[in-house]
């Protein structure tokens, strides 16, 4: 079993060591903020056909240049999705990224376990390191949005409106940064298993890499999918809450949309009511008993209608 080295130096040692050893990954870490490096020309590879190598703000990829190929893979980073540029040959694995990261440390740790026999071997377990971080978040996000749409029915609350926009950008974000990426690997992949020449424990490798891929993109779908059903399920919430009001307005407006009308019908200063009703008999019968009839009959109009029942129910 060849012993697998991991290194971080600077451009004139990773040059030396990828001119002289026979399994290597080296790993280039680039400042946040930095401008679109020739990382290609610095570490001796060929500079015209590599030269997307370290470049800023490069989409996914995935192409074999018949001994090499090269792959731009993307990672979730906290918050954040990066991009992570890999080179793999016969002899040596190179990966580039912008900003610290720990995908390194991962892969490092993943070389110990899995014990690669060449960097082919090695560019599958940085593959496989990749969708593990896609398959976290989206699984992080899923349980957060199953809380919140359990915490909705118990307590509706605006801010968890806010909360589930916020997964399902996320949820966008993250099926826009790995579908691309899959049909381009899955392309690329697919050709290198029709040739014979590709060997077969490779191949299974690449099996495995789309069935995960596959797999991740399920979750990430079912992430969307969870964050859908959770605005409609607020819609709902919503909705109810309104029909709870304007029933609650229809009972105000049953009972005192009547006594508003005997109100104004008598406060009108026509013949009839300044010149016959005048004794104390006739001011209890017609404002006072004609305002009981009528509320009896606003309160025998709902129980008919049954709409305290079903506000009671909602309640």
């Amino acid at each position: 079993m060849p012993e697998v080295t991991v290194t971080r130096t600077d451009f004139a040692g990773a040059r030396e060591r990828l001119a002289a050893d026979s399994l290597l990954l080296v790993d280039v870490e680039l400042p946040p903020d930095a401008a679109s490096v020739p990382l290609a020309a610095r570490l001796g590879l060929d500079a015209e056909e590599l030269d997307w190598f370290g470049r800023t703000g490069e989409p996914a990829r995935a192409d074999f240049l018949g001994d090499r190929a090269g792959f731009v893979v993307p990672v979730v980073q906290g918050d954040a999705i990066r991009h992570v540029h890999v080179v793999v040959t016969e002899r040596f694995l190179a990966t580039a990224h912008h900003g610290q990261g720990d995908l390194a440390h991962k892969i490092a740790q993943g070389l110990r376990h899995e014990r690669p026999v060449d960097p082919v071997h090695m560019l599958f377990i940085v593959l496989q390191e990749a969708l593990a971080t896609f398959r976290l978040s989206a699984v992080r996000n899923l349980l957060e949005t199953e809380e919140l749409e359990d915490e909705m029915f118990e307590d509706r609350r605006a801010e968890q409106l806010q909360s589930l926009a916020r997964l399902r950008r996320r949820s966008a974000r993250l099926h826009h940064a790995l579908l691309p990426f899959l049909q381009v690997t899955d392309a690329v992949l697919t050709r290198r298993m029709i040739n014979p020449s590709f060997p077969e424990e490779r191949q299974r490798s690449a099996r495995e890499f789309q069935t995960a891929g596959r797999l991740v993109l399920a979750d990430i779908e079912s992430l969307q999918e969870a964050t859908r059903r959770s605005f409609a399920s607020y819609s709902s919430l919503v909705a109810g809450e309104q029909n709870g009001v304007i029933n609650r307005l229809a009972i105000v407006s049953v009972i005192f949309l009547p006594l508003s009308f005997l109100t104004g019908f008598f406060g009108m200063n026509f013949t009839f009511l300044t010149d016959k009703l005048e004794t104390r008999d006739d001011f209890w019968l017609l404002a006072i008993g004609l305002q009981a009839l009528v509320l009896l009959g606003s309160f025998y109009v709902l129980h008919r209608t049954r709409i305290w029942r079903r506000l009671l129910d909602e309640d």
